[in-house]
């Protein structure tokens, strides 16, 4: 839970979720509550810094010269989110507003110590560091299975990033990751992903209002 006045609610899940979708969804909800003072961000990204370090992370640059290393996308990606949560994150939170963000910390446990294999003892320690009590009022974990997400990713017609591009047996790791991390947190609201749009933005109706009534 955030220290802050303001509210910070996170959209997690694989590629091809509907994460965007949720997150556009989320705000609808929270305006007809009345709530207007509200920012959607993405996490990496959503500082000018942070928004560099996303098009170097997700391959939008060459790296025919220079593949990053599991450990340098580690660092760029904690740079970007503390870039996010201090420019960003916190000055908003402090000013009463609330927050929608695409992803956050439970992102790089799945796909850094899920995908690439990292200790996640390393990715505690750097929570420890930049979070500073910045933590989730909610959190929403879009539950599709990998070969769904990607193949939804794949017919969007747009040219695959450098993550995107990592194999299925990848996208596994992360997809068990995500789901240790939500059997273990019951705080986590877990929705079906591989449904269609109109069900998840049913479900997603449910549980932001139930959330919103209880604590308003």
């Amino acid at each position: 839970m955030s220290i802050y006045n303001g509210k910070l609610i996170v959209v997690e899940g694989l590629d091809g979720a509907g994460k965007t979708s949720a997150a556009k969804q989320i705000l609808k909800i929270l305006r007809y509550y009345g709530i207007v003072n509200v920012n959607i961000v993405r996490d990496p990204g959503g500082t000018p810094l942070s928004e560099m370090l996303r098009l170097l992370i997700t391959g939008k640059f060459n790296y025919n010269i220079d593949e990053p290393t599991n450990y340098a996308e580690l660092f760029m990606l904690y740079a970007a989110r503390v870039q996010l949560i201090e420019k960003f994150i916190k000055p908003k939170l402090k000013k009463n507003y609330w927050i929608i963000s695409d992803r956050y910390y439970l992102s790089s446990y799945a796909y850094q110590s899920g995908g690439r294999c990292i200790n996640d003892q390393i990715l505690k320690f750097l929570d420890n560091m930049i979070l500073h009590g910045v933590y989730p009022d909610l959190t929403i974990f879009l539950d599709v299975l990998p070969k769904t997400g990607l193949n939804r990713v794949k017919n969007n017609n747009t040219k695959l990033d450098r993550i995107e591009n990592e194999s299925l047996t990848f996208f596994y790791r992360v997809y068990n990751y995500y789901k240790k991390l939500v059997k273990f947190n019951k705080d986590i609201i877990c929705i079906n992903a591989n449904q269609s749009l109109s069900i998840v933005n049913k479900e997603i109706n449910y549980y932001i209002s139930k959330w919103l009534m209880k604590i308003m």
